[in-house]
């Protein structure tokens, strides 16, 4: 028997109290500059308080250019930090371990969010700002999209700009630790910038950072490396899209390289998650649909993953475990629909916890049939 979803997990000098995370999701609710909302607070405490693990914060902006909407997070200020400090310390204070995505938007930034009635990029005279990317191409123009249906051409990045983003994530990492996060994850998955770096479809440059996988994996090795230099015992993981899921793109044989880049930079675990790069992949979703690539990358990568994706039953999460294919489990949608699942799940698997909040102590095994 291997690990199972209750067994805790070390880092470093750092223990997670079980294997049941909370996928970083994206609420698209600040609505000051980046700063977190009350919304925020709710939000993230109910999970800590629900009995999980890990509580990953959405994608935060390493910078304002950075942001998918002009309604996300941010953490390229001190102030950003010191209101994002109340929510990791109330995660730790229910005894999950506060965690927080680094990430930068590249060329699917100043989009108008999902709540907005508008769709596609958000023009510059409107609140928007231009666009940076490995190469000058927009996303849409892959799948053959009508302009208009496109987002903006990016910026190609110069060498400047690369450098400036490395250190970028290295100061957000350093405001992160500062405010209370004791877990880092920087995000190279769905289409942002350092998966565009990633894939072929939207890297076409001819210069270091482009060409062979190893090349292409170049930027977020540096920016691991850069994160690490300063934070030497801070948990660190990389999300990545394991595949692009079309003929030309990202592949799980790329992928596995770029995880053992990834390691011997530093990380200490690689979240698998897919696609996100392409407006139409043809994506076969279903129960744990990405966990063969996670188990894959475990297996040849030779380091810890975290698996996600349609992950909604405590003896489905505790079997990808158990039969040695991830190390950790993300949850995401059905933590919306269910935030005290890791509290059901222990009750339902016959597991005993010590960390059921007193307020609810009553519940526990309560019968639910």
């Amino acid at each position: 028997m291997t690990s199972t979803l209750f067994d805790p997990i070390v880092f470093h000098d750092h223990t997670i109290r079980n294997r049941v995370w909370v996928a970083p999701m994206c609420q698209y609710s600040s609505e000051d500059d980046g700063l977190p909302t009350p919304w925020h607070h709710m939000h993230y405490g109910q999970f800590a308080a629900g009995g999980a693990g890990l509580v990953m914060l959405e994608a935060t902006a390493v910078s304002p250019q950075g942001r998918i909407t002009p309604s996300d997070l941010g953490i390229w200020s001190d102030e950003q930090a010191a209101a994002l400090a109340p929510i990791a310390a109330f995660i730790a204070e229910h005894g999950a371990s506060p965690a927080i995505q680094l990430a930068h938007a590249g060329r699917k930034a100043s989009t108008y969010g999902p709540f907005s009635t508008k769709n596609g990029s958000v023009p510059v005279g409107e609140g928007g700002w231009e666009t940076i990317g490995p190469s000058a191409v927009a996303f849409g123009s892959e799948s053959g999209l009508p302009v208009d249906r496109q987002l903006a051409v990016p910026r190609e990045m110069t060498s400047a700009d690369i450098a400036t983003v490395i250190e970028d994530f290295a100061n957000a990492a350093d405001r992160s630790v500062r405010a209370g996060f004791t877990v880092l994850e920087v995000h190279a998955a769905h289409g942002y910038l350092l998966h565009e770096f990633l894939s072929p479809i939207s890297n076409q440059r001819t210069d270091q950072y482009g060409g062979s996988v190893e090349n292409r994996s170049r930027l977020t090795v540096e920016i691991v490396e850069a994160i690490r230099a300063r934070h030497p015992q801070v948990p660190l993981f990389v999300r990545i899209s394991a595949t692009d899921w079309v003929d030309g793109g990202y592949t799980l044989e790329e992928a596995t390289v770029t995880s053992r880049l990834l390691k011997a930079a530093g990380a200490d675990l690689i979240d698998v998650s897919t696609g996100g790069n392409v407006a139409r992949a043809p994506i076969a979703t279903g129960p744990g649909y990405q966990i063969p690539h996670a188990a894959h990358i475990k297996k040849e990568a030779g380091v810890q993953v975290s698996g996600v994706g349609a992950i909604t039953d405590a003896r489905q999460a505790d079997g990808y475990l158990r039969d040695g294919l991830v190390d950790a489990t993300m949850l995401a949608r059905h933590m919306l629909r269910d935030p005290h699942f890791a509290l059901r799940a222990a009750d339902e698997l016959g597991v005993t916890l010590d960390y059921w909040p007193v307020q609810y102590e009553r519940a526990q095994g309560f019968p639910t049939a």
